[in-house]
């Protein structure tokens, strides 16, 4: 007996390293469940005082492999919010719903809702050569007790909505929304802090816009096809290694018409993300002859970055940094 009591709290231990308590409530406040970083960064400023937020996923961890648990579904069941992107991207979604129970009072929120979603798979025809990809994997699948189909042959439509300032605009108002319905009497604060967001939003958008206009080079080779909000706002075309679902492994042609593509076009780096193993960034570049630089997607920080206090904003000025370095 107690070897299994042991065991269980090692479990409840192992399975909190790193991440904020999603079984914590607050009294007094509209308490928030996330399920990845953006949407917990936006929940947070927007919130503000008034809200108590925790997001699913721990630092480090990759969204696209992650599948929440039974302590999730209590945390949510709990919470008077929930906000998760939709687009596809947690294909766990409907079963974790449904699971909330009926008596669950929590107000569900999918922050993608209203933004012109890019439709389409390149991956279904494997067409890279001399081509901007801008789709990604959308998984709309799920198994039972939560677990994901995470098969990116099947996606599509591009989740990665939070990659483009101007997408992020919708989402943050999207939960500002949803807030004003959960909690009115503090509606003014919601708002007020909305505006903030909104106004920083709105100023590195114009950043993009000029930070990129002169560019006489559009193409971007990225690792994990992740930016094609980005680029269908700012005029880029991204050639990616992989597809929506960054463990889609992509065929040996694929690599060879990429290697060409970046060799003709005179491409001198290739972008990879620290979320997951830039070897086949790595092994693309050296066969190119090119340098690599690193490209966030933003859908999660790593325990270093949250540590040093990075945030959507820090990130998302670095990646302009870099995309100006790549189309210098």
């Amino acid at each position: 007996m107690l070897i299994i009591v042991l065991a269980a709290v090692v479990t409840a231990i192992m399975s909190g390293c790193g991440k904020s308590d999603t079984h914590s409530q607050a009294d007094g406040k509209v308490n928030v469940v996330t399920s990845f970083y953006p949407l917990y960064f936006f929940a947070k400023e927007i919130g503000g005082e008034h809200a108590h937020v925790v997001n699913l996923i721990a630092a480090g961890v990759e969204p696209h492999e992650w599948t929440p648990k039974s302590r999730d579904l209590d945390a949510a069941s709990k919470a008077q919010l929930f906000l998760y992107n939709g687009a596809g991207l947690e294909g766990w979604v409907d079963n974790f719903l449904n699971g909330l129970g009926s008596g669950s009072q929590v107000l569900t929120v999918e922050a993608s809702k209203g933004i012109e979603l890019i439709q389409g798979n390149p991956e279904h025809d494997h067409d890279h050569e001399g081509a901007a990809e801008e789709a990604d994997d959308h998984d709309h699948d799920s198994e039972e007790g939560g677990e994901a189909d995470h098969s990116h042959s099947d996606l599509d439509v591009d989740p990665h909505t939070w990659t483009s300032p101007r997408s992020a605009l919708v989402m943050a108002a999207n939960i500002r929304d949803a807030f004003v319905q959960a909690d009115p009497a503090n509606k003014a604060a919601y708002e007020s802090n909305y505006a903030g967001l909104e106004s920083r939003l709105r100023e590195l958008d114009d950043k993009f816009t000029q930070g990129l206009a002169g560019f006489e080079r559009r193409d971007i080779v990225v690792s994990h096809q992740a930016f094609g909000y980005l680029c269908r706002d700012y005029n880029l075309n991204q050639i990616a290694i992989m597809g929506l679902s960054p463990e889609a492994e992509p065929r040996a042609q694929d690599l060879l018409e990429i290697a060409k593509f970046v060799k003709e076009n005179g491409i001198p780096y290739i972008f990879f993300e620290e979320l997951v193993s830039e070897q086949l960034a790595n092994t693309l570049a050296s066969e190119a002859k090119v340098d690599t630089l690193v490209l966030n997607p933003l859908e999660g920080l790593t325990p270093e970055q949250e540590k040093a206090g990075e945030d959507y904003f820090t990130l998302m000025e670095r990646n302009l940094e870099n995309l100006q370095k790549a189309l210098g």
